[in-house]
């Protein structure tokens, strides 16, 4: 398998630390440059032909790496004599990429991923160009892209885009599986833009890119308060343990009458509110070794009360309200489904029995597959005696909030292990201080 590292970013944000005398990729992590930990990952995961596009002191990497043997690798370059943007030196590829497909990285990213089950979502879908994507705490000010239910990107959003509407918090990381057919759309080594010209061009000829959500651990270390935050979290363990070869853990939430005020069966986004504590709980989950993910019942669209793309919105509004405050969630899943007929207005295409319902455990075992869940270590989070039926049909730990239902919908007879006053309250329970 074979990488290429963009790795001739001049990193103006650390003349502090770099003096202008490295470039920004060979910035110092515990004794060692960034790029020689991103080198590390990918031995792992078997890549050891790596192609450096360098730039600005782009001497200094040459002179550290070298032919790549002291590092068991073997190290290419290629060397702009003038900027070609993000995808214009792809040109000089071509003689050089010997596989299908290839890793391409920034190279100002620390991560730590399972290549593996990245590489595999590639291959499932033949696509042309797979771009890791992840929520982040601050998704007003970055690039975002936009995903069908398949995962495939319809489009770019820009930070710079005036958004007076809804967003899902999809930000794209850094760090790509590309076909090698890619380069051959390059003609010429031109200045070039890898997503606003490359990629939105092969997405808007209908050309398959997708995007793969996973909550590992990617950040870019372009200042020198993210450095810090890097180190501390080497330290701590904190990187190593999100990637997705290790089995994960996760906290669960039930979204209406736990994470927002019950209404009903909610259909109008306008009625959409937070719960007291919902912030500062999926705060405190983001700050842990837990994933929060929720996994909630949506009968409205199979009452025909509104459409899949309605509750997609309320779900936008749910991301975009979150990441105003710095949390995001790592995942929803919801059912559309009800399985009893006669309502008026109703959807007959939603009106089936399916697995994904809750109690039944599909959305759960769908998300413990996509993010390697260890469901046994696992808490649900709800207001009804449905999500503590879940809980116990899924093996999981089990907890039941005073807000919406506060355990009063009387449909199964199961006893939570905690109760909490709200879910910051539960929260704080699972994870003590």
């Amino acid at each position: 398998m074979q990488a290429v590292i963009m790795a001739g970013g001049m990193g103006t944000r650390l003349t502090s630390i770099t003096n202008d005398l490295i470039p920004k990729p060979m910035v110092d992590i515990l004794g060692k440059p960034l790029l020689e930990w991103q080198i590390e990952i990918l031995k792992r995961y078997g890549v050891n032909e790596i192609c450096f596009i360098v730039g600005h002191l782009g001497e200094k990497i040459r002179d550290y790496f070298g032919d790549g043997s002291k590092f068991d690798i073997s190290a290419s370059y290629i060397v702009e004599t003038e900027p070609l943007g993000t995808a214009g030196a792809f040109y000089y590829l071509k003689d050089w990429l010997k596989s299908e497909d290839f890793i391409l990285i920034f190279g100002d990213v620390f991560f730590d991923i399972d290549l593996n089950r990245m590489m595999r979502f590639h291959q499932d879908k033949k696509s042309t160009a797979t771009l890791f994507v992840h929520p982040n705490s601050h998704p007003f000010d970055s690039d975002l892209v936009a995903l069908d239910e398949d995962a495939r990107i319809v489009r770019f959003d820009s930070k710079h885009n005036t958004r007076d509407y809804w967003y899902e918090n999809c930000v794209n990381a850094g760090f790509y599986i590309l076909n090698q057919n890619v380069c051959d759309r390059i003609p010429s080594p031109r200045k070039m833009d890898l997503e606003k010209e490359l990629l939105s061009d092969i997405i808007d000829n209908k050309g398959l890119v997708y995007g793969y959500q996973s909550s590992e651990y990617i950040k870019d270390i372009g200042t020198v308060e993210r450095i810090a935050s890097v180190i501390e979290d080497i330290k701590s363990g904190f990187i190593h343990a999100r990637c997705f070869a290790q089995k994960q853990k996760c906290i669960f939430l039930d979204r209406d009458g736990t994470i927002n005020k019950l209404k009903g069966l909610l259909s109008d986004i306008s009625e959409f509110e937070l719960e007291d504590g919902v912030v500062e709980a999926i705060r405190k989950i983001n700050h842990s070794e837990w994933l929060c993910i929720v996994v909630t019942n949506q009968p409205v669209v199979a009452r025909g009360m509104c459409d899949i793309e309605d509750v997609e919105n309320i779900h936008r509004k749910l991301s975009t309200l979150l990441g105003k405050e710095g949390v995001y969630l790592d995942y929803v899943r919801y059912c559309p489904h009800h399985p009893d007929k006669g309502y008026p207005e109703e959807n007959p295409a939603y009106k089936i029995t399916c697995c994904c319902r809750k109690p039944d455990i599909g959305m759960l075992e769908e998300c413990a597959y996509k993010f390697n869940i260890d469901l046994g270590e696992s808490w649900i989070i709800g207001d009804s005696t449905v999500d503590i039926k879940t809980g116990i049909n899924a093996g999981m730990h089990t907890a039941l909030v005073k807000t919406g239902e506060a355990g009063k919908d009387g449909k199964y007879d199961v006893v939570p292990e905690i109760t909490g006053i709200n879910v910051l309250d539960a929260v704080n329970k699972i994870i003590r201080e």
